[in-house]
């Protein structure tokens, strides 16, 4: 029996994620947007690629939330991309207004599933999310961490001149200006950061990580990234469905750890069947730590504004 997974969304984000779902073999997905035959188009050519992939999942569009009923996990991609000029905060108000609807979608046809959040603001929609949806915290998880690890992974590999496959960064706080990269807790086959680069190259590379998503709205010119995106939350929901128990720098709702409570916010957290597992708690400098509660303060009252 394959996963049944929800993709909400069918744009660059939502699509590519339902290929790489498909793809994987052991998902069959349904994806779903208002736009009924702009996401039935993106169905019939991943059908179509079946043959020739082989043992490819399944994948249904559709506009009605009905069709999500027994979905293990629902991944949310709908809203607007952030375009160039546009900060995260710009997308809030329309972005809020499309995930309350969706949320209400999810309730009403698969309460028990795990909800992954894409949209942006990531941060503050997560929060939101939470708390319409009135779920336990463990099954409401945003996205932004990984992603924001894996840039910082992709530019340490092209730093050292070493393959990507043998770092493992860790990146907390908000996924944007106010996120945290960790040298210390970042590796190269094991060896930290720390001890291969200069602290003015780290300086360097911590900067051009927290730019990157900008960066690519600006080379793009017209909309924003989403092949990295797509595998983060590809990655995401194999360790929720195959049950990995895997650290993942995760969006996940806080009470107490690292003197942070009543927000989700950017944290090492373990995933699992279940969602959110555990939350990890890492030694911070007094530095680090500052800054991880300035970004939930910040997340924290840009959601009890909304």
């Amino acid at each position: 029996m394959r996963h049944k997974v929800g993709v909400i969304g069918a744009g660059n984000v939502g699509g590519t994620l339902t290929q790489r779902l498909v793809e994987s073999g052991w998902a069959d997905v349904v994806l779903l947007d208002i736009a009924d035959d702009f996401a039935r188009g993106k169905a019939f050519d991943l059908e179509d690629s079946r043959m020739i992939l082989g043992n490819a999942g399944n994948v249904m569009a559709t506009s009605n939330y009905a069709a999500l009923s027994g979905a293990e996990v629902v991944v949310i991609t709908a809203g607007l991309a952030r375009q160039q000029g546009m900060s995260r905060e710009d997308l809030l108000k329309k972005n809020a207004a499309v995930v309350k609807g969706v949320t209400a979608g999810i309730m009403a046809h698969c309460p028990e599933a795990v909800i992954l959040v894409v949209t942006n603001p990531l941060d503050i929609l997560t929060n939101l999310i939470l708390r319409e949806s009135k779920l336990p915290p463990s099954r409401v998880i945003g996205m932004g961490g990984l992603l924001d690890a894996s840039r910082f992974a992709n530019l340490i590999s092209k730093e050292l001149n070493v393959t990507a496959d043998d770092i493992r960064a860790m990146v907390i706080g908000a996924h944007g200006k106010q996120m945290i990269p960790l040298p210390r807790y970042t590796t190269v086959s094991g060896i930290p950061l720390t001890e291969l680069l200069a602290a003015n190259k780290l300086k360097t590379l911590l900067q051009l990580t927290v730019d990157r998503g900008a960066e690519i709205v600006a080379l793009l010119g017209r909309g924003s990234a989403y092949y990295a995106p797509s595998a983060a939350a590809f990655s995401m929901v194999k360790a929720v469905l195959n049950d990995e128990q895997k650290i993942v720098p995760s969006c996940v709702y806080c009470s107490g750890v690292y003197g942070v409570s009543g927000v989700c916010i950017g944290v090492p957290a373990r995933l699992g069947i279940r969602g959110v597992e555990e939350i990890v708690e890492l030694e911070l400098t007094p530095e680090e730590l500052e800054c991880l509660k300035a970004a939930a303060e910040t997340v924290k009252n840009a959601a009890e504004r909304l």
